[in-house]
């Protein structure tokens, strides 16, 4: 388990009125229906970001999530892994007795890609058709958030809290769109030297990679651990923050159509 049923995310370092919040119902392009949830800032949207939740999928904490973007200027979707294999989530998002373990073998990199394709469709819809838009994901979110960096969405750039290089795989030696790769320094889950040799992989391909290291913090340690570690959650979120202002802002052809 990744973090509580009850826990919620830390508070942005800049924060305005939510316009916009909710739940719905998503399709992907193989025609998959797939739970999410919406967020919009009362101010036109700077950016767009597409939360990628842990293994747990689209619970409550994420819902929050994307309302705290929106605090912070950014529209956001966050989508739910496993409408392939468990259906619509029944009362929007996943419930604290939700059996995730048979159905987390069964995300692939192509489902993801597809959820996440239609989150991207949805953001513009509903904001700006040409928004940029950038991927942030947790844990299992969090490794396909690095491996996107190669791939051919269309997104700006990403960014992942201690996700796994062996999911990423040999995506790495192709990335080429910026990527912000948040790493707990005690992660019991994967070695922090192999999240260091995946952002040394992916710079030598070509992306521009900004890893930082929270000493001593544990996996989870924004949302399970966010009180006792108040202070690498806030450089955390401007990390995150200093991606989403950095695609908002340029270059120009960033925004312009295809």
């Amino acid at each position: 388990m990744c973090h509580d049923h009850d826990s919620r995310p830390p508070v942005p370092p800049r924060t305005g009125d939510v316009a916009e919040r909710g739940t719905l119902t998503l399709t992907a392009a193989d025609g998959t229906e797939f739970s999410a949830a919406y967020a919009a800032p009362a101010a036109p949207a700077r950016a767009g970001v597409v939360v990628l939740p842990d293994i747990r999928g689209l619970h409550p904490y994420y819902v929050a999530l994307t309302e705290r973007f929106a605090e912070a200027g950014l529209a956001a979707v966050a989508i739910d892994w496993f409408g392939r294999t468990a259906g619509l989530a029944e009362t929007g998002t996943r419930t604290a007795d939700f059996d995730h373990r048979p159905h987390v073998p069964q995300v692939t990199p192509e489902g993801v890609d597809a959820d996440t394709a239609a989150a991207i469709e949805y953001l513009r819809a509903r904001t700006d058709p040409v928004l940029p838009v950038v991927t942030v994901g947790f844990c299992l979110g969090g490794s396909h958030a690095w491996r996107q960096s190669a791939g051919a969405l269309d997104i700006a750039g990403s960014a992942g809290f201690y996700g796994k290089p062996g999911v990423v795989g040999e995506a790495a030696q192709h990335a080429a769109k910026p990527v912000v790769m948040i790493i707990a320094g005690a992660d019991r889950a994967t070695p922090v030297a192999d999240q260091l040799q995946l952002a040394a992989t992916m710079r030598a391909a070509g992306a521009d990679v900004d890893d930082v290291v929270y000493e001593g913090a544990p996996h989870s340690f924004f949302d399970r651990a966010s009180a006792e570690w108040a202070d690498a959650c806030a450089d955390a979120w401007r990390h995150v923050l200093a991606l989403t202002d950095r695609v908002s802002a340029g270059p120009p052809d960033v925004r312009s159509p295809a």
